[in-house]
């Protein structure tokens, strides 16, 4: 329990921050899961790709994951499509 005022609107906002974060975090591994399964089906497009690449690095941007974190599954998402788009 916070003693000062200060601390007790520390401990609210860091609350809203973990809520928000974790709704976050979970839109982009819903979003990424998605897309990887539609890859795995052949039934990926590019327009796919844009959407679950705006989420990633919208979570990136926002501080939810790490921004290297987020460039490295956008890249690695981006090549699995072409791989799937090339092959198929």
């Amino acid at each position: 329990m916070a003693n000062h005022k200060s601390a007790a609107k520390r401990a609210r906002q860091s609350e809203k921050r973990r809520l928000r974060n974790r709704a976050t975090k979970s839109v982009v591994r819903t979003s990424v899961k998605g897309l990887r399964t539609k890859i795995e089906a052949g039934e990926a497009t590019n327009d796919d790709l844009a959407a679950t690449m705006a989420v990633v690095a919208g979570a990136g941007a926002g501080g939810v994951i790490p921004r290297k974190r987020a460039s490295r599954q956008i890249s690695r998402l981006a090549k699995a499509l072409h791989k799937a788009q090339t092959q198929g």
